[in-house]
């Protein structure tokens, strides 16, 4: 069975598959893809991970650590359909810009979602997590009041993912590990790996990040405060200083409550 709108994905989405073009089979990436109404973001991590229990911020990063980070994928954007193909829009990669669109079919098989792409030769797999709820659903997307760094922020019923671009423009259609490698201090391999993408629980106190492209960000809480125009964010200087980020929204979608402290769920289930 296919899928024929966008709006069928809503929801928390697990990659049990990847099969590349040449063959490489991959389970072991922990993925997670969440979909709003249009807005989507996405984080792919290698299973085993390098050490950072040490690391407060972006300026304790060494040179192999930032190597390992560039091995990380993610991205914020929208998805839309033609009528025979799905394509996410990246608007924040954490990887360089690619030179092929992220375009491909998608259809049912038992239940497991299966994604084929359109101009490059893959196959993943895909599952719903059921027990998620998909209401409330909203999404932002930001530019930073002090510089020309965009960010986005989407909700799904009990979850959040929030993506933030780098401040640093990489080689368009090289790796990131590539453009690290080439790095001509360590600061600046810092800079090309300090793009944010975390998911966690939009229920707790200040939506509480339990996943992230920036290991030291696990367990913060993202603390989004909006008003009709703006967003803050907290985050950590490159020293581990506490941090304010203030936003312009530059577009929205859906409930923008659901971005807020409070959380729609329980209060409907008050009412």
């Amino acid at each position: 069975m296919t899928i024929t709108d966008v709006s069928e994905l809503r929801g928390l989405w697990r990659r049990s598959l990847i099969v590349s073009a040449d063959g490489e089979r991959d389970t072991t990436t922990s993925v997670c893809w969440l979909q709003g109404l249009r807005a989507c973001i996405d984080l792919r991590q290698p299973a085993a991970a390098a050490d950072f229990s040490r690391v407060r911020a972006r300026g304790d990063l060494s040179i192999d650590q930032c190597a390992w980070l560039a091995t990380q994928q993610g991205f914020a954007g929208h998805c839309t359909f033609d009528g025979c193909y799905f394509e996410w829009t990246r608007t924040i990669d954490f990887q360089p810009a690619a030179p092929c669109a992220d375009a491909g079919s998608l259809c049912w098989e038992g239940g497991v979602l299966v994604e084929t792409g359109r101009d490059i030769a893959y196959i993943e797999h895909w599952q719903r997590d059921a027990a998620a709820p998909t209401l409330p659903v909203g999404a932002i997307t930001l530019r930073a009041t002090d510089e020309n760094t965009t960010a986005a922020l989407l909700r799904v019923g009990a979850v959040f993912m929030f993506a933030r671009d780098r401040a640093v423009v990489p080689v368009a259609h090289r790796t990131l590990g590539e453009c690290v490698a080439a790095a001509p201090t360590l600061r600046h391999a810092q800079e090309l790996v300090d793009c944010e993408i975390s998911f966690g629980d939009a229920r707790s106190a200040g939506f509480r990040i339990t996943a992230s492209s920036l290991p030291y960000r696990l367990g913060d809480a993202l603390d989004p405060h909006l008003t009709r125009e703006r967003l803050t964010t907290t985050d950590r200087t490159p020293d581990g200083t506490a941090l304010v980020r203030h936003w312009d929204i530059t577009g929205s979608e859906g409930e923008l409550d659901a971005l807020q402290h409070a959380d729609p769920i329980a209060a409907s289930a008050r009412a």
